[in-house]
């Protein structure tokens, strides 16, 4: 990996583990967080941490139903925000638990034509 590269995976996981801080605060809600994501980015811990954010959406029934899934799933988040302020990768364990999920990261890609449309496909369908 180049030196520029690391600084700019360094610069979006410090960018996203504010999100997440944001999320668990509830400053912001997990959709606006998502498409606050980088784009174009290829860094694996800031696409596993994405998906994280997508499983904390898909599991609010759960949540609000169990008190201990809420606690636990919101300490394991923090660690992600913390590991991420730091500008540092995940752990592998993490980012391979995530490797099923990876080719449906949704993250915003505006660089490539097919990126730009299914950018501007999201939009103008939702």
């Amino acid at each position: 990996m180049r030196k520029s590269e690391s600084i700019k995976y360094e610069q979006d996981r410090k960018r996203v583990s504010k999100l997440f801080y944001d999320v668990l605060s509830e400053k912001l809600k997990v959709r606006e967080a998502l498409v606050k994501f980088p784009k174009n980015c290829k860094d694996k811990t800031v696409i596993a941490s994405w998906h994280a954010l997508c499983h904390l959406e898909a599991d609010e029934d759960l949540r609000s139903d169990d008190i201990m899934y809420k606690e636990v799933q919101d300490e394991y988040l923090e660690f992600i925000a913390n590991t991420l302020s730091k500008g540092i990768a995940l752990p592998e364990n993490i980012i391979k638990s995530y490797y099923p999920f990876h080719k449906e990261a949704l993250i915003p890609d505006t660089k490539t034509p097919k990126g730009i449309w299914n950018t501007l496909k999201k939009f103008l369908c939702c």
